[in-house]
């Protein structure tokens, strides 16, 4: 079992769960976060005074998955949330070593 973790665009989120949703992806797991990456933050204009944004919106979404179907979950979200532009985001894999459903107690791949 594999947990994908994708940091990406708050506007891209729709279309990343819509990208999902035909490979069988069943649930996630959405957070708001802010954060900078290379772009480190931006110049924005309130009232006009200018004034800096060290941290970005963000959206962090994590979805666990079979490791059969974890490229293909990859794919999806790096198709859907790509803008072309600096900040689209970063994407990781991490292994699962044990899932537990707690309503039922079924393990691994079952509870998911």
């Amino acid at each position: 079992m594999k947990l994908i973790v994708a940091v990406i665009k708050p506007f891209k989120l729709d279309d990343v769960r819509e990208s999902l949703t035909p490979l069988g992806v069943q649930g996630l797991t959405v957070t708001e976060v802010k954060g900078f990456g290379r772009q480190k933050g931006q110049t924005e204009i309130y009232r006009g005074a200018e004034y800096h944004v060290s941290f970005l919106p963000k959206v962090k979404i994590e979805v666990a998955v079979p490791a059969s179907l974890a490229e293909q979950v990859v794919e999806a979200i790096m198709k859907a949330a790509n803008t072309g532009k600096i900040g689209d985001g970063k994407i990781f894999v991490l292994d699962i070593e044990r899932a537990v459903r707690i309503r039922t107690g079924e393990l691994d791949a079952d509870a998911l």
